[in-house]
């Protein structure tokens, strides 16, 4: 058998083979308490599989990653486990018309968030349980047909330790001999059925729309139940269903509606139908900005748009994972500003979820937006910025294309016309066509099938009066697209920059020309793609770039002034303007950012030029300079105001002289004081963390700070910043826990690279290059998918920001061609990041000159 990793093909030729039923699924959890002798603490798992062939073939498999298999019996025949299982698969061959499977497993709780994930609080010892299975994993926990279109109806029943309460996708309650039971599914893939078990805190409401009415629920850990705003969380909820069933024209599918926020996750949500699944983080401890709760809003939504898009409707392979998760996030924003109160959504959109779009398409493993998956490691890696926000993105080009009625009469048809069922490309665009009445097979092959991002730049003459005679947009990249865009034009005005001017155009080939804006007075900025209508990376003329040097601050609109932010460090990444010169951008006009979501993502690219883009020798400077202005951003941001609290952790980010340190010590024992500044335990953290990281802070002092905040939370941080301090002894320990153990859980692995790589300590984990290139591909063997990603991306040696580490890089491509396909993958990204990187500092270097 070929193992793990199912590829296409097979995933094909089994859909050909046969149909599914149903599943019975029976789980015993009852070991998930308690102490255990087993090497792999496991829990009982059996499976009943109804089953139809409808193919020619008489021989099939069925998948199923477990410790061991006590029987296997199909049509009452057994089958020995020896023979037909191993490890990843069950063969099973003498297929009747009719088909009953059934197999009897003993399969093990996970420690990386895949499979059936088991947590120990450290606040209180309670165990928590929680599935999560995209986009194969649900084969951890039962056997299944583990591909997205061999859809079928569940019924699961679940044994639980004594108190416990156990949810899944269906409505469920206890009977008399303590077994949950569960009312069957609708049709539904095996990668969103779940299950949630454990002490959880469960708070409840409803929803009520007409005769509609859906149950809903919310819960979290005991311990956590203390931060748990329910309330927000449900006002969210409310209005995103009334939303889609205003506009989808199609009522909720799933009956109830449940939302689990677990301990220990790798993703941001996920949208398992009527048991959604969410990172415990999106409960906040302790004061965050408006950003963090509108990012929250954002995943709620987008995880309820997957009800319609993804669950209902589902993509008949990974290749069409768009079809789900690029609507999923248009949505979360399209709702969000629509919908509740963060009505500037659409500028967090264009500020922060484009930004990952643009880095993930400018990297050689870009790809269209409808890609070609050959397997399940592709698959697992193609959970990236092109499928989510790239994708979003061109879905926004395409209601400006096609318009707004036409795309959601669209969707519309598309539910009802394939509802339980599975599609692809073709059936999508055969629906827009019949709504918009345009040829979306010509916009696909532009938008959808080719890779690659545009760039926009004005072209612009002028009479000698000074008016316009001509402005053209030139267009570059390999592949030139029809973009629907606007272009506005802006003047200085009583110390405002606002526009005058508007006109939108089709812009085709490499030079368009917007006959509308002609005769316009002269601009002291030109923007193309105004109110980001399209997706492309904006450039500007030698004017237009002088007036955001002086006057970014200037701008009114926040939309306008967020495009401009992301064009400044798209420049900044290309090696187009020195990081310097950025920086001095941000220092000039950060402090006047009102949109709070912009500030954050501003911040974080600083101090990212700083770190990776700026010449090694003016690197130091540069973060005094941040640590400077953040300080007196700091000084002078309104007592109490989440721009204050947004200013004390950049300063403290950015933190690297004896009198900063001190400033943060007398923070942290109460010596030194802010006005208005509340130092929670969260930013308790973010201040200790830079005194760890410069030796300031030993064992001894973090200990403390874990006995104030013995939390999941606590435990995290203690483990980050215990990596962190400058000590060889110290890397090698951290070293040894990530690559040579597999004790830590996802959570703990995570915070440990975290705090192994600091950009203070590049000396120190230099020796760290080589034993990287001399891991990774048994490392890759040996771990599971997410754990591998996570480990092959963190510790790449991208601090040894060198030609030498480049050639090292590319050394190891060479000698590793056979290596797994997405390995390969990864590798080839963090090099570009390198060679990027190189070429940014270049730049930046012959400013200094």
């Amino acid at each position: 058998m070929p193992g793990e990793n199912l590829s296409r093909d097979e995933a094909h030729e089994r859909a050909a083979l046969l149909s599914v039923d149903g599943y019975e699924v029976v789980l015993d959890l009852r070991s998930a308490v308690g102490d255990s002798d087993e090497p792999v603490r496991t829990f009982g798992s059996r499976t009943t599989i109804r089953f139809r062939r409808t193919g020619e073939g008489t021989s099939t498999f069925v998948d199923l990653i477990a410790p061991s298999v006590t029987s296997v019996t199909l049509n009452g025949r057994a089958l020995d486990p020896a023979v037909v299982f191993d490890g990843s698969r069950i063969a099973v061959d003498g297929l009747a018309d009719e088909n009953v499977l059934v197999v009897d497993a003993r399969c093990a709780y996970s420690r990386t968030g895949e499979g059936m994930h088991r947590f120990v609080d450290p606040e209180d010892g309670e165990v928590y349980l929680y599935t999560q299975y995209e986009p194969a994993d649900a084969r951890r926990v039962y056997a299944n047909f583990e591909q997205p279109d061999l859809k079928a109806p569940y019924r699961f029943s679940v044994t639980a330790p004594e108190g416990w309460t156990v949810w899944s996708n269906g409505a469920g309650e206890q009977d008399a001999d303590g077994v949950w039971r569960f009312a069957e599914t609708a049709p539904i893939s095996t990668y969103i059925t779940c299950v949630v078990a454990g002490p959880y805190h469960y708070v409840t409401d409803s929803y009520t729309r007409g005769e509609l009415e859906i149950p809903l629920g919310a819960m979290c850990r005991k311990s956590l139940a203390k931060h748990f705003d329910a309330d927000d969380v449900f006002l969210i909820t409310k209005q995103g269903f009334d939303f889609f069933h205003d506009n989808f024209d199609y009522p909720y599918p799933f009956g109830k509606y449940d939302q689990a926020f677990v301990p220990e996750y790798n993703l941001g949500a996920m949208e398992n139908p009527g048991m959604v699944t969410f990172r415990e983080e999106y409960i906040y401890r302790g004061k965050v900005t408006q950003a963090a709760y509108e990012s929250r809003a954002n995943v709620i939504l987008h995880e309820m748009a997957h009800m319609w898009f993804g669950d209902l409707v589902t993509m008949v392979w990974w290749d069409d994972l768009w079809l789900k998760e690029s609507f999923a996030d248009f949505m979360g924003s399209f709702v969000n500003a629509e919908a509740t109160r963060f009505t500037n959504s659409w500028v967090t959109f264009a500020n922060n979820r484009k930004s990952w779009a643009y880095r993930a398409d400018q990297l050689p493993s870009t790809h269209p937006i409808t890609a070609d998956i050959r397997d399940l490691e592709d698959a697992k890696l193609n959970f990236d910025g092109i499928t989510y926000a790239k994708g979003a993105s061109v879905l926004k080009q395409l209601v400006a294309y096609a318009g707004r009625d036409a795309f959601l009469e669209g969707a519309r048809r598309y539910f009802k016309r394939h509802a339980y069922g599975n599609t692809r490309l073709a059936d999508l665009l055969t629906i827009l066509e019949e709504t918009s009445g345009r040829d979306m097979k010509a916009w696909a092959k532009s938008w959808l099938q080719t890779s690659g991002v545009n760039a926009l730049t004005p072209a612009v003459t002028y009479d000698a009066e000074g008016r316009i005679t001509e402005l053209a947009v030139l267009q570059e990249g390999d592949e030139l697209r029809p973009h629907r865009a606007a272009v506005g034009l802006y003047r200085l005005t009583g110390g405002e920059l606002v526009r005058y001017a508007r006109a939108e155009a089709d812009i085709t080939g490499t030079r368009t020309v917007v006959a509308e804006l002609a005769g316009e007075e002269k601009p002291d900025l030109v923007l193309v793609n105004d109110d980001d209508l399209t997706y492309c990376k904006i450039r500007f003329d030698a004017d237009s770039l002088a007036t955001l040097r002086a006057h970014l601050g200037d701008i009114t609109d926040p939309l306008a002034r967020a495009l401009c932010w992301s064009a400044l460090w798209n420049l900044t990444r290309d090696g187009l303007m020195p990081a310097r010169d950025f920086v001095s951008v941000v220092l000039a006009f950060a402090g006047r950012e009102t949109d709070i979501g912009v500030l954050q993502m501003v911040h974080a690219w600083t101090r990212s030029a700083v770190t990776l883009y700026a010449a090694p020798e003016w690197r130091e400077e540069g973060g005094r300079l941040l640590a400077e202005g953040g300080l007196r951003e700091l000084r002078v941001a309104e007592p109490g105001s989440e721009h204050q609290l947004t200013w004390a952790r950049f300063f403290a980010a950015t933190a690297a002289a004896d009198a900063d340190f001190q400033l943060l010590e007398g923070l942290l024992d109460g010596t030194a004081k802010i006005d208005g500044l509340d130092v929670d335990q969260e930013l308790r953290w973010a201040l200790l963390s830079p005194l760890a990281a410069h030796g300031r802070a030993d064992e001894t002092r973090i200990g403390e700070e874990l006995t104030r905040d013995d939390t999941a939370s606590g435990k995290r941080h203690q483990t980050r910043l215990l990596a962190s301090r400058p000590s060889a002894a110290v890397k090698a320990q951290a070293w040894a826990q990530v690559v040579e153990s597999d004790v830590l859980s996802n959570a703990l692995v995570e915070a440990t690279i975290a705090g192994f790589t600091q950009p203070s300590q590049r000396a120190l984990i230099a020796p760290y290059a080589e034993k990287y290139f001399a891991s990774i591909e048994r490392l890759w063997a040996e771990r599971s998918i997410q754990i591998g990603m996570d480990v092959v991306r963190g510790l790449f040696p991208g601090l040894q920001d060198d030609e030498g580490t480049l050639a090292a890089t590319d050394a190891w491509l060479s000698a590793h061609a056979s290596a797994a396909p997405a390995l390969r993958r990864l590798v080839l990204e963090a090099r570009d990041d390198l060679a990027r990187a190189l070429r940014a500092q270049a730049c930046d270097a012959r400013a200094g000159r």
